[in-house]
This record gives structure tokens, sequence and C-alpha cells, in this order.
């Protein structure tokens, strides 16, 4: 068994390395491709695993995945506690103003937050300049030293797309969703939660920009 075990830690380091780290190995949704990868190396390296007994544990993380997707889609959020919430505002403000200073073809690719501070993967093809990230973090703080209100909205998916909000990740949110719009400048459909206007936020600063797989990138942020 602790070969077994050694056999699964060489296949997370593998797809670790494939994916520049952004392969996420605590997520149920990867456990299925690891473990499989695993049964078919240790069949090929001639050890015995127990099937049964791995199928009948992975059908049980199946269905707590389930139980999991059945409430709200949290965002990336780890908490709600209020600086979370701060951030979690944070993300939508940071994605509009990459959609103004770098391109309109920047979509959000995944976001992870923490009451330390918030990560933001988008679509791009190359590395963000000095310039660019000046000016991302210029208009994130200009957005929020004009307090710009946070409303919210129910309607369903069809009227969200129509309505012209970021749509990302769809599929993960029920029939009649929550459309969040900050003023003029940023209308998503998310499930919160947010605060109420721009101003309560403080100072945004990208501590890091960094490559994360191929054609997306990765930003670090924190509220000062």
């Amino acid at each position: 068994m602790n070969r077994y075990f050694s056999l699964r830690d060489e296949v997370l380091h593998l797809l670790d390395e494939k994916s520049h780290g952004y392969y996420k190995r605590d997520a149920i949704a990867h456990m299925f491709q690891v473990e499989t990868l695993c049964l078919l190396l240790a069949k090929e390296r001639g050890l015995t695993v127990d099937e049964k007994g791995f199928y009948e544990k992975f059908k049980a993380h199946q269905e707590l995945s389930r139980t999991a997707s059945a409430g709200k889609f949290k965002g990336g959020l780890a908490g709600n506690s209020e600086i979370e919430t701060k951030y979690h505002t944070a993300t939508h403000l940071l994605n509009a103003a990459l959609k103004e200073v770098v391109s309109k073809d920047c979509h959000q690719k995944g976001s992870n937050i923490t009451s330390e501070r918030m990560r933001f993967d988008f679509s791009l093809d190359h590395k963000l300049s000095d310039e660019e990230k000046k000016k991302v973090e210029d208009l994130v703080n200009k957005w929020i030293d004009e307090g710009l209100p946070v409303t919210k909205k129910e309607m369903s998916k069809e009227e969200a797309i129509k309505s012209g909000a970021e749509c990302m990740f769809i599929e993960k949110y029920p029939d009649i969703v929550t459309v969040y719009s900050i003023g003029d400048v940023s209308h998503e459909l998310c499930g919160g939660p947010h605060v109420k206007n721009t101003s309560e936020l403080g100072h945004f600063k990208i501590i890091k920009e960094e490559a994360c797989s191929a054609g997306v990138r990765r930003i670090k942020a924190i509220l000062e």
C-alpha cells in the first residue's frame, strides 16, 4: 500500500508539472483522473490494488460532490468574512479593469479568495507589462475612490445573458440567477456576497502576476 501512495505522489507531481502548478490536487472533480492513473501505473508495475475498495470510496466522494454542488456556487470564496466579501467585490473590479486596460477578450478562468489575499485567473496570451499592471491597479483604485454602488437583481439565465452581464461558469448556477452591478463598470452573474459600495474596499494592490497554464495568467492581489 505504501508503494501505491508513492505512485500517487508521482502522478500528482507529474500533473503539477504539466499544468504549471495549477492542478488542484484536492479537488474531487480531478480525483478520479488521479486515482485511475495510479491504478494503471500500479498494474503496469505489478502491484496489487484493491480496485473494489477504490471504486466504493470514489462513489462516496461523488455523492459528496453532488451534495456540495446543489448549494450556491461560492465563486472561489473560502468563507464569508468581511474581508473575504471585500476581496470578492474586488475581483469584479479587477475583471472589468483587465477588459478595459488589456483586452476585451480577458475572461475569468478561476478565483480563490482567503482572508489574506485574492487570486484571479484570466485568459491572456502574454505577460502583463509593468505599465499594464500599473494602469489596472490605478483603474481599480479609481473606481474604489469613486464610491460606486453595488446592486443586485435576480433574473433568469436567459435574461442575464441578454442583459450583457458577464456569465462565466453559468452552468454552475440555478435557473434563477443574481446579477451584481458595480456602477456602470461591472455587470456579472454571481452568487455573492458583496459590499454595498466600493468605498468600503480600501487600497487595491497587485503583488504578483504570473503564468497559470497555457493561455491563462494569474494575479494575486491584496487590499490595504
